[in-house]
């Protein structure tokens, strides 16, 4: 009977160690697979924050041409009046 339980514990053993290669197989695929998304994510931030630079310049870039132009019409708007209407507006 001793040799029959030691093969019980032996096929116990080996049916343990079985399920934990199994397990520990599954949870290291998960991790890579949960790295590779991080890798994503992360290379999806960065073309965001290029894309959010490249706006926020161009924004910059119109907002000074936009005072820019403002800027020429109230001179054009300015010369393009009548004298009697610039002194007017001089006054003022």
């Amino acid at each position: 009977m001793a040799a029959e339980e030691v093969l019980q514990s032996v096929d116990h053993y080996k049916t343990e160690i079985e399920r934990l290669t199994k397990e520990l197989t599954e949870t290291t695929h998960e991790k890579i697979q949960a790295a590779e998304y991080g890798l994503v994510v992360l290379e999806e931030k960065l073309t965001l924050k290029q894309q959010y630079d490249e706006l926020e310049a161009e924004y910059d870039s119109l907002k000074q041409e936009l005072e820019q132009l403002k800027e020429m019409l109230k001179l054009l708007t300015f010369y393009g009046k009548t004298e009697k209407e610039r002194r007017k507006q001089s006054q003022e």
